[in-house]
């Protein structure tokens, strides 16, 4: 991974802690410990499947980088399908708090994925190689 691509890791990884740590502390306030058992279990479910899918993409764009695009879209299409998955399969689960879960999970991927856009945005990627263009006859 380059550099950029960690610092946007961990631009995107940080905000999502900071609201699960905010979504475990109401949910533990308003349903309990299963609560916010549920909502920690939520926010790290998202932090695994993005940071998992942004890891993927980046070696994806180093090896193939005319698949780039089109691999971000699968991908985003993918994660979306496997949480929808995941909140299915915990649907009539005892072992936390499901609402809980499920909001929590929702803020934390809307999070991830604002947190990730606003770095790509601040994130200043050369798409034009300068030594190269320099060095080139005109």
């Amino acid at each position: 991974m380059q550099s950029h691509d960690v610092r946007t890791l961990l631009n995107c990884t940080v905000p999502t802690a900071a609201v699960g740590a905010i979504a475990t502390a109401i949910s533990g306030a308003v349903a309990g410990g299963k609560g916010a058992i549920g909502a920690a279990v939520g926010t790290l479910v998202v932090i695994a499947f993005m940071a998992t899918g942004m890891v993927v993409l980046q070696r994806t764009a180093k090896k193939y980088p005319s698949l780039f695009q089109m691999m971000g879209l699968v991908l985003y299409a993918v994660q979306v399908l496997l949480l929808a998955i995941v909140l299915a399969v915990f649907k009539h689960t005892s072992l936390f708090n499901t609402r809980a879960f499920a909001f929590s999970l929702l803020a934390a991927a809307i999070v991830w994925i604002a947190a990730q856009a606003r770095s790509y945005m601040k994130t200043k990627i050369l798409y034009v190689d300068p030594e190269a263009a320099a060095g080139s006859p005109s």
